[in-house]
């Protein structure tokens, strides 16, 4: 079918915004069918829509991205749901060309230094590898929480993204909070990332994530060593940054050059 147009989306948006978790993945399952696919790290968010839609659809789509820096206990996890679920799980990595260029400029480790670099770290690993994952589709789910982070507070049920040419972005858990999920996923006994045994409450790669202590919030273990509360890596949220946009520019140059000798020989 075509891609919904705003008036549409706006319209679901509506109609759907008061309605349960399962209303809402029924409604893009049945819309989209294989034109939508969840995009998850494996959180527990991410465990509680892959429950909710293969009730409804055995064959929803599941994407996840490889950073290439992921913690060892989330490929494990990744492996339990495959095998658990018999479900087939489409990994998306980061461009090999713009990964050695942004390596080879700034080293392994420059999220450490300024915070433009992190985001460049988390533009290349993340953020690209997502928009190609998300070609050819009319629509997305995530497991966005209101109550996740102070970015995230406005989020709606179904929105209209923009960021990736007007894609319709599903956030099917945004009234849930994180104790709701845990709850569901527990009573319905599914795998759960081994790291919240050790006290970790948001897990992304495992030089940016530490476990988060007695008072902090959800997030505080992202990218600890930055002042500013609203730590996002530009999944969701893009925050404007000149020194970032030059980084990128220099970075796309030097891929460019590399694939071009690559394919050159």
């Amino acid at each position: 079918m075509p891609r919904l147009d705003p008036a549409e989306v706006r319209a679901a948006a509506g109609r759907l915004e008061a309605e349960p978790a399962e209303a809402v993945l029924g409604w893009a399952l049945d819309t989209f069918g294989k034109r939508c696919a969840i995009v998850t790290s494996f959180q527990v968010e991410g465990m509680v829509l892959i429950d909710l839609a293969r009730q409804l659809d055995p064959g929803a789509r599941v994407v996840t991205i490889d950073t290439g820096r992921l913690p060892e206990e989330t490929y494990e996890l990744i492996d339990t749901v495959r095998a658990r679920f018999d479900l087939e799980v489409e990994v998306i990595a980061p461009d090999g060309p713009s990964v050695e260029a942004m390596l080879t400029r700034h080293g392994p480790n420059l999220f450490h230094r300024d915070r433009s670099l992190r985001l460049l770290c988390c533009q290349v690993r993340k953020v690209e590898p997502l928009k190609r994952a998300l070609t050819g589709l009319d629509a997305w789910v995530t497991g966005l929480r209101r109550d996740g982070g102070p970015a995230r507070t406005g989020t709606g049920k179904v929105e209209l993204d923009p960021a990736h040419g007007g894609v319709v972005k599903l956030n099917p858990l945004a009234d849930w909070t994180r104790e709701q999920a845990l709850a569901y996923a527990r009573s319905h006994h599914l795998p759960l990332h081994p790291l919240y045994e050790q006290g970790f409450t948001s897990i992304g790669c495992a030089p940016c994530t530490r476990a988060t202590r007695a008072g902090e919030g959800e997030r505080a273990g992202r990218w600890w060593w930055e002042s500013t509360e609203d730590r996002e890596c530009g999944l969701h949220q893009q925050s404007p940054s000149e020194r970032l946009d030059t980084a990128l520019a220099e970075l796309r140059a030097e891929a460019a050059r590399r694939r071009s000798e690559l394919e050159l020989g």
